[in-house]
């Protein structure tokens, strides 16, 4: 972690009423928090800084490492190190891209972990804090099956459905991302202590609030953001008519994600919400195939190269650094279950006969097979 940078990006974290999107646009303007810091705050209005913040940076460009809030900053960034924390700005490589998609991307986030992972395909599942008997169990396997489908589980570390859901990927050797409506020293509820740690060492604690931040009520909606922002889809797997599980879902489409829902009978009020989802027309998931039908091609990509130590691999790698970028766009939709080509145009956006093109060139690499129903990978 560069010190340096990380101790700067807290200062700005810590200006007051300095919002995510004038934040993020600083960022993209300046490339890092110390050149943002190297420019006047005078000229930070024009990214829509309040006057506020412009006043309170001005004072600390003015007075430097004696600022007033230098000791607070000191602190988390003493805490951020000793729990062997990284601070992730916007406008850095380990950043992940899906989140950069969604109006309001946190420009700052906290990580604890192995940050790889946020680059990498998962699903978000969420529910009940209450989550009922067959609720937990049913988080339990699917979050296992999902694992075992190569990709990586992403939810809440509340009580109930979210635990049950961290707990089924880490027992089925997976790996698991935990985002967090406090800072990363404060763990919320205080009894998920242990299963944090576990994350830590097979999977990701991340959160948009630096160190000493409480897990207030209003900062469980900006969570939820980041849990569908991160994910491909959500699942909902246990949630009433009001509950935060259904703002996570209503927030995951206005992001454009697949929504999926468990079904409930009508007797259940812990599943009302999710009847009420697949009434809007999300939809209903009974097993892991559900999930894998509606997504296809974009979850199986994921998979790692089988035998990759192996000569033909090592050809593989090679022939698909050569590819041009619409056709490694294409590749990465083909997997082990065929796909035609409706599904791959539909999901890469790109016209059939920029499709068919690349089809072309990756049969010629050898990298994909036609057959009866479309192409597979090789």
């Amino acid at each position: 972690m560069d010190v340096v940078e990380s101790r700067l990006c807290l200062q700005l974290h810590g200006l007051p009423s300095l919002g995510d999107i004038p934040l993020a646009r600083l960022f993209h303007e300046h490339g890092s928090a110390a050149k943002i810091w190297a420019s006047p705050a005078q000229n930070w209005g024009m990214h829509g800084v309040d006057n506020e913040a412009v006043r309170a940076a001005i004072s600390i460009q003015e007075s430097g490492p004696s600022a007033a809030n230098s000791e607070q900053i000191d602190w988390q960034l003493s805490r951020l190190l000793e729990i062997g924390g990284r601070v992730i700005s916007i406008t850095d490589p380990h950043y992940p891209c899906l989140l950069h998609t969604i109006y309001d991307p946190p420009p700052i986030l906290y990580a604890r972990g192995e940050i790889e992972l946020l680059q990498q395909a998962q699903l978000g599942i969420v529910g009940s804090r209450k989550g009922s008997p067959f609720g937990v169990r049913a988080a339990r396997g699917l979050s296992a099956d999902i694992v075992r489908a190569q990709l990586h589980v992403c939810s809440g570390l509340a009580m109930g459905i979210d635990y049950a859901a961290h707990r089924g990927a880490l027992d089925a050797g997976g790996k698991t991302i935990a985002v967090m409506a406090s800072g990363l020293d404060i763990t919320y509820p205080a009894r998920h202590r242990s299963i944090a740690e576990e994350i830590v060492g097979s999977g990701c604690l991340l959160t948009e609030f630096p160190p000493g931040c409480k897990p207030l009520q209003y900062r469980f909606p900006k969570r939820n953001r980041i849990i569908s922002g991160l994910s491909l889809g959500i699942l909902v797997v246990e949630a009433a008519l009001r509950s935060g599980s259904l703002i996570t879902a209503r927030t995951a489409m206005e992001q454009g994600r697949e929504v999926f829902a468990l079904p409930w009978s009508i007797f259940h009020p812990e599943g009302q919400g999710c009847l009420g989802l697949i009434r809007q027309g999300v939809k209903m998931v009974q097993d892991i195939e559900d999930i894998l039908e509606e997504l296809g091609p974009l979850f199986r990509c994921q998979r790692e190269l089988r035998d990759s130590g192996s000569p033909d691999s090592a050809a593989a790698i090679g022939s698909e650094a050569k590819l041009n970028p619409t056709a490694k766009q294409v590749l990465c939709l083909i997997g082990s279950e065929s796909v035609n080509v409706d599904q791959i145009a539909e999901h890469s956006e790109l016209d059939v006969s920029a499709v068919l093109s690349a089809l072309s060139d990756l049969e010629v690499e050898q990298l994909i097979a036609r057959c009866d129903s479309g192409y597979i990978r090789l």
